[in-house]
């Protein structure tokens, strides 16, 4: 019904990025779905264009050639919603501009027309019998980037997992303009990251306040992956999944039976999600599976959603503390490593679900560029780093050493507390801090 208007738009990609001009704002989706096979084509376009910006995000190998083919940034600026290392790397070349958001905002910027775009690409599953092409692994905020383009462009990827959505995860034939196939490439699968003896007692800690029914949101790392399988060995049932991103962790959930919804009070007996990014045998188990829901941003993060879900726990990982309670997620000092991605929204969203709980997770040391072990829980902030999530906002806080309750807590208790899951070489240098500052009481005390 559809082949004679898909014939009509079809490209093939050089065809396609002539509609690039000097001056554009071409958007490229996140992770798996942005279009190698477009970046490939455009990038070999570079000396006939000039200062054409790219906004994209959490970069994936094989990594685009688009930022690689200009050092001089005099054709194209990468600009980058969420750093992944490869992003960051661009950055500390002076190729990569960072953009703060709250992701769950991120299809208003579009709908808003606050963000200048031109041109906007991106991979997606072939086209159905309807006319549609479903997003997969990828819904984010694909939808309202396509519907205000000046000229939207998909990238056709038979190894694309297909995923049934709740909104935002498919857009159809007549709303876009051109229609180009891809060598269809496998997805890109991250190396899965091994927990850490500290990630692993933290584990145990965040274990105590699961129960049957919650409603899990997991980060990225080997925090998350480790909870899952530890998850799944206590036996825990009827347990809901509610997250911006669908993780192997869910997987090992399910296939050990903890995983039915049925105690949702939204998307029952749904595992809903964003986007996915882990293995190929996730990719697989999403393909076409009737308990996946992907919806678009703007309701899987939406802290008014997740609010009207009861034990929703969330659980991401951050990499400093203050004596405030603000935590940075993003950077280390003025150096920017990541993004803020869905962190703030489930952490507020989390803790005004009825019994739920918000953990902001970290070991509570690193090793500074000499090798010197140093304090992750600080008097403040690096300077230079950027708070992720203030200190309003800030609900538990753990570490290998224990969880702080944070929310309600004056300065000086959030000190005792904080310090108290500091590693304990710490403690005497952390508590002469917090006395200089006056944030040390006579009745404060630190038990070994």
């Amino acid at each position: 019904m559809f082949e004679s208007e898909y014939k009509a738009k079809f490209r093939t990609p050089e065809e396609a990025v002539k509609v690039v001009k000097s001056g554009d704002w071409v958007d490229y989706m996140y992770f798996n779905g942005y279009p190698k096979a477009l970046d490939r084509a455009l990038a070999k376009r570079k000396d006939e264009l000039y200062d054409v910006h790219i906004r994209s995000g959490i970069s994936l190998p094989p990594f685009p050639e688009v930022p690689q083919s200009d050092p001089t940034m005099k054709h194209f600026q990468w600009d980058s919603w969420h750093y992944s290392a490869f992003d960051a790397k661009l950055a500390d070349q002076g190729i990569c501009s960072f953009s703060p958001l709250l992701y769950h905002e991120v299809p208003g910027y579009y709908r808003r027309r606050e963000v200048e775009m031109d041109v906007a690409m991106m991979r997606v599953c072939p086209m159905d019998k309807y006319g549609y092409f479903n997003f997969g692994i990828n819904a984010s905020h694909c939808e309202a980037v396509l519907e205000n383009a000046k000229i939207a462009i998909v990238e056709e990827n038979e190894n694309m997992p297909y995923v049934y959505g709740g909104n935002g995860n498919q857009i159809h034939i007549s709303e876009i303009d051109f229609v180009v196939r891809g060598e269809n490439e496998l997805m890109a699968n991250p190396v899965p990251l091994e927990p850490t003896e500290a990630e692993m007692k933290i584990a145990e800690y965040i274990l105590e306040d699961i129960h049957d029914g919650c409603c899990i949101q997991l980060g990225i790392g080997g925090l998350p992956n480790y909870l899952g399988k530890k998850i799944a060995e206590a036996g825990l049932r009827d347990l809901g999944v509610h997250t911006e991103m669908m993780a192997d962790a869910y997987y090992e959930m399910w296939k050990n039976g903890c995983i039915s919804g049925a105690k949702k009070e939204l998307d029952r007996k749904k595992m809903v999600c964003s986007f996915a990014l882990g293995s190929q045998e996730l990719y697989e188990f999403m393909d076409h599976n009737p308990m996946i829901a992907t919806y678009s941003v703007d309701y899987t993060n939406n802290p008014y959603v997740i609010a009207q879900l009861s034990n929703v726990i969330s659980i991401n990982g951050c990499l400093e503390i203050d004596f405030y309670g603000q935590v940075a997620s993003e950077m280390q000092g003025p150096r920017q490593i990541t993004g803020t991605g869905g962190q703030w929204d489930f952490v507020l969203g989390a803790y005004h679900s009825p019994g739920g709980k918000s953990f902001l997770c970290t070991s509570s040391t690193y090793k500074d560029k000499s090798g010197q072990l140093q304090s992750k829980i600080k008097p403040f902030l690096t300077p230079g780093a950027a708070c992720t999530v203030s200190r309003q906002m800030t609900h538990y806080v753990v570490t290998e050493y224990g969880k702080a309750l944070l929310k309600c807590q004056s300065i000086w208790k959030r000190t005792e507390r904080l310090i108290e899951i500091a590693h304990p070489q710490f403690w005497d240098e952390l508590i002469k801090e917090a006395e200089k500052l006056g944030f040390w009481k006579r009745s404060n005390k630190i038990e070994p």
